[in-house]
């Protein structure tokens, strides 16, 4: 790996457990439960900004906290469609972002790859057509941040209308088990 990509290699990682140690601290202090107070104020307005949370790195571990505490006073059923209809909203600005804009960035580097034929040739093999969508799948069901699946079903040709239908029953699914682990462990 050249030099100077090497400290990048963790970072979404890094992020990650970041964020779940400063969730966990942060969940201990009053001030969350101020916070937790005040956006159960607005129902399902919070649920909606929790999901939109749920779709990165940074903001799993807080979303998680946020829809767990709001079941409790709000039906699991409201919570899970409004928390899914946000992340939804946050996956179509990424969704539409990287279907609009990747060739920006990737035509640079596919210059200077040289051997274009090949990477071509993979890039449109049958195999390969159906593997990005299954595999962005997968990892937008996961209770894990799903940047890279929606940029892999961005990458794919795949129209809006099912990315629509398969992310908010990803994020559903995702919702409800990461809602469930909290309420589990706590």
């Amino acid at each position: 790996m050249p030099h100077r990509y090497r400290h990048h290699r963790y970072r979404n990682l890094s992020f990650f457990l970041l964020a779940l140690i400063a969730t966990a601290l942060f969940s201990r202090t009053p001030l969350f439960s101020q916070l937790i107070f005040f956006l159960k104020d607005f129902g399902y307005l919070s649920a909606f900004f929790a999901g939109m949370l749920f779709t990165t790195t940074f903001g799993v571990a807080a979303s998680g906290l946020i829809l767990s505490n709001l079941i409790q006073d709000f039906p699991l059923i409201g919570v899970l469609f409004f928390g899914a209809l946000g992340a939804l909203v946050a996956d179509i600005l990424v969704f539409l972002f990287v279907r609009n804009q990747a060739h920006l960035h990737v035509t640079p580097a596919y210059k200077h790859y040289s051997h274009r034929s090949h990477f071509y040739k993979i890039l449109h093999t049958h195999y390969f057509s159906w593997t990005l969508p299954v595999i962005g799948t997968l990892i937008m069901a996961s209770p894990l941040p799903d940047e890279l699946g929606v940029s892999l079903l961005g990458l794919s040709d795949i129209a809006l209308s099912k990315f629509i239908v398969i992310s908010f029953i990803s994020h559903s699914i995702g919702i409800f088990s990461l809602v469930s682990l909290y309420n589990y462990l706590l």
